[in-house]
C-alpha cells in the first residue's frame, strides 16, 4: 500500500482526535457540579417547557448564565432523549464549528490549515471542553468568531465585520457581557501595539462597520435579555451587577445564589493556561521568540501574512482572557478557553517554514490519554462524583429519597422523581419499601435499625429501607 502523504496524515491525526472525542461522550457519567448541573437545567427546560428562563430547580429560575448552552443541550435532548450523549453533543458541534471558523481564518492567511486544527484539537482544556456540558465552549465559538471577524474586516474585508458581530451576539448569548469585555481587551490591546494612542480610534469608525454591526448584534441577543428580565424581574440586576461586577471583584461573595465561589490567589489565571494548553504551552517560549526576534531579522518576506500584524494581533488575542482575570480570584481553569484558538494558529505560524516538532506523535498522544482517563472515571471516579452508578443499583418502582442534600447528577439520572427529606418522618405513609440515600456520617440508630445498605460509594450509601408504621 502506497505510504500516506504528509497531508493525509495530518488529516488522519485530525479526524483520529476529534472523533475519539466524539465516541467517548457517553461512556462515563455526568459529574457533579458544572456538568450535572447544566444538564440537568437542560432536561428541565425540555420538562416544563420553559423556554425563555433556565431553571435551577423547580420553580427556582436560573440567573447566573445566558441560556445558549441549555437550549443546546435541551434541543439535542429533544432529538436524542436523555442522556450524557445528548447533552454533550452539542458543545462538540460548538468545538468543530470553531474548528472551522479557525480553518477559514488559515485559508484566508494562506497558513496550512491541518497543522492549525491539529494543535487546537489536541491541546487539553479545548479537547476536553469539546465534550463537556459547560458555557465556554460556546463562548468560545462567539469570541474565535469575532476576534477573526475584526481582523479581516481591519484588513479591508468588510463582510467579514459582521462575522464578527454575530460572534460577539453568540457570546452575550453564552456567558454574557464579559464576552465583550474579552473582546476589547484583546482588540484593544493590539490597536494599542501596532497604532498608539490616538490613530486606532478614528481608524476604527473607518475600517469598522461599528453601528450596522452593533445593530446586528443587538438584535441578535437583546430580545432575549428583555424578554428575560419581564419573565422573572431582578435577573438584570443580579446577572449584570452581581455575576460581572460582585462576583469578580470579590471572591467570598456571598450573595451567589447557586453555589459559592472559587477563591484563588490573584494571578494563578496565568498559572491555569500554562496547564491547561498543555502540551502546547510547552512551544510557547520558542514560538514567541521566533515571532517576535528571528521574524523581524528577515524583513518584509512576510508581507502576505501582514508582516508583524499578525503574530502581535494572535498574541493579544491569546492573553486577553488571563489580563481580565489576573486580578480575579473566582476564576476556573476553563476561563482560558476562548485564547487557545490563537496559541494554536501562533504556533503553526512561528513554525510555517517548518513543521512543527514532533506535530503527530504529540497529538496522538491525546487519543490515548483521553481514554484512559475515561476509563478511570468510568470505573473509579465516576462512583464517587456522580449519582448515577447508585441509582442503577435501585428498582425504579420503589421511592428514592435523600436525606440533606440531593446532587444534580441525581436529579438528572432520577428524571427528577428523587425526594429530598430531613427526617423519615417525611417519607410517604403507603407501606411500600423505599430507597434512601445518605451520607455514611449521617447514618444513626433510627435508620440502621430501618434499612439495609445495597450499595455505596465513599461518600454516600443507598439503603433499601421499611416503613415502621
Amino acid at each position: 500500500m502506497q505510504a500516506l502523504s504528509s497531508g493525509q496524515k495530518s488529516l488522519a491525526v485530525l479526524l483520529l482526535v476529534v472523533l475519539t472525542r466524539l465516541l467517548l461522550l457517553p461512556w462515563y457519567p455526568l459529574m457533579d457540579t458544572t456538568e450535572a448541573r447544566y444538564g440537568e437545567m437542560a432536561r428541565l427546560m425540555v420538562e416544563t417547557g420553559n423556554w425563555i428562563t433556565p431553571l435551577f430547580d423547580y420553580d427556582v429560575p436560573f440567573w447566573g448564565k445566558p441560556p445558549l448552552h441549555t437550549w443546546m443541550s435541551a434541543v439535542s435532548i429533544v432529538g436524542f432523549g436523555v442522556s450524557e450523549f445528548a447533552v454533550r453533543f452539542p458543545h462538540w458541534i460548538a468545538a468543530m464549528l470553531t474548528l472551522g471558523v479557525v480553518a477559514l481564518f488559515a485559508r484566508k492567511l494562506r497558513l496550512a490549515v491541518l497543522p492549525i486544527l491539529i494543535i487546537l484539537a489536541s491541546t487539553g482544556v479545548f479537547i476536553v471542553s469539546a465534550g463537556a456540558v459547560m458555557t465556554d465552549m460556546a463562548l468560545t465559538l462567539g469570541l474565535t468568531m469575532a476576534m477573526v471577524g475584526f481582523y479581516l474586516c481591519w484588513q479591508g474585508e468588510v463582510r467579514w465585520g459582521y462575522l464578527g458581530f454575530v460572534g460577539l451576539a453568540i457570546g452575550l448569548l453564552a456567558k454574557g457581557p464579559v464576552t465583550l469585555v474579552i473582546f476589547a481587551i484583546g482588540t484593544g490591546l493590539w490597536l494599542l501595539w501596532q497604532y498608539g494612542l490616538i490613530r486606532p480610534w478614528q481608524l476604527l469608525w473607518q475600517r469598522i462597520p461599528l453601528i450596522k454591526g452593533a445593530g446586528l448584534m443587538l438584535i441578535i441577543a437583546l430580545p432575549w435579555y428583555v424578554v428575560a428580565e419581564n419573565t422573572t424581574p431582578g435577573f438584570l440586576n443580579y446577572f449584570i451587577v452581581g455575576e460581572h461586577w460582585s462576583r469578580f471583584v470579590d471572591s467570598g461573595w456571598q450573595g451567589d445564589l447557586y453555589g459559592s465561589a472559587h477563591d484563588q490567589t490573584r494571578g494563578t489565571i496565568w498559572l491555569y493556561f500554562i496547564a491547561a494548553a498543555l502540551p502546547w504551552s510547552l512551544f510557547l517560549p520558542q514560538a514567541l521568540y521566533k515571532v517576535i526576534i528571528e521574524a523581524p531579522k528577515r524583513g518584509d518576506e512576510d508581507k502576505a501574512v501582514q508582516g508583524a500584524a499578525l503574530p502581535s494581533y494572535l498574541i493579544c488575542w491569546m492573553v486577553a482572557p488571563m489580563v481580565l482575570f489576573t486580578f480575579a480570584g473566582n476564576i476556573l481553569p476553563a476561563y482560558v478557553l476562548p485564547g487557545i484558538p490563537a496559541l494554536a494558529i501562533l504556533i503553526a505560524f512561528a513554525w510555517r517554514h517548518s513543521q512543527v516538532p514532533m506535530l503527530h506523535r504529540i497529538a496522538l498522544v491525546i487519543p490515548a490519554l483521553l481514554i484512559i482517563a475515561v476509563g478511570v472515571i468510568y470505573f473509579t471516579a465516576g462512583k464517587d462524583k456522580s449519582e448515577r452508578w447508585l441509582l442503577d443499583q435501585r428498582q425504579e418502582a420503589l421511592t428514592t429519597y435523600y436525606w440533606g442534600k440531593m446532587p444534580f447528577s441525581a436529579r438528572f439520572y432520577s428524571a427528577g422523581k428523587t425526594e429530598k427529606i430531613t427526617s423519615l418522618t417525611q417519607v410517604k405513609p403507603d407501606g411500600k419499601p423505599f430507597y434512601l440515600l445518605i451520607q455514611h456520617s449521617k447514618v444513626d440508630d433510627q435508620i440502621s435499625a430501618n434499612c439495609n445498605e445495597i450499595s455505596s460509594n465513599k461518600d454516600r450509601g443507598l439503603l433499601l429501607c421499611r416503613r415502621n408504621n
